[in-house]
């Protein structure tokens, strides 16, 4: 099993920024990627982010795209995903996940949350306008 706790989540004005952690732990893969999602209230979850464990490899959602930056500290095992000028329609509850996968191919199926094995409790962020 492998345990996510994300953290960072918060209240925030409209142009601000916020970091969120993923703290991956229990039995770790040495080959998995981390995603990020998030839920609005009424709204699927969708997909945000996503990195393979070498941190070289990214790939995001187009409404994040140069605003949100994904990485990974694979010495502590923890996924980041960096969120600036963030707007009010990033208001959402953020989930990380983990695929136990050595690579993000195929695209359509990281931007899923099939795609995913693990997934943390979440952590809320609201964008005040």
């Amino acid at each position: 099993q492998v345990q996510l706790v994300e953290s960072g989540g918060g209240l925030v004005q409209a142009g601000g920024s916020l970091r969120l952690s993923c703290a991956a732990s229990g039995r770790t893969f040495s080959n998995y990627i981390m995603g990020w999602f998030r839920q609005a209230p009424g709204k699927e979850r969708e997909f945000v982010a996503a990195i393979d464990r070498s941190g070289k490899s990214t790939f995001y959602a187009d409404s994040v795209k140069g605003r949100f930056t994904i990485s990974m500290d694979n010495v502590k095992n923890v996924a980041y995903l960096q969120m600036n000028s963030l707007k009010p329609e990033d208001t959402a509850v953020y989930y990380c996940a983990a695929r136990l996968s050595i690579s993000l191919r195929p695209l359509n199926l990281i931007q899923t949350t099939r795609g995913y094995d693990y997934w943390g409790q979440g952590t809320q962020v609201t964008v005040s306008s």
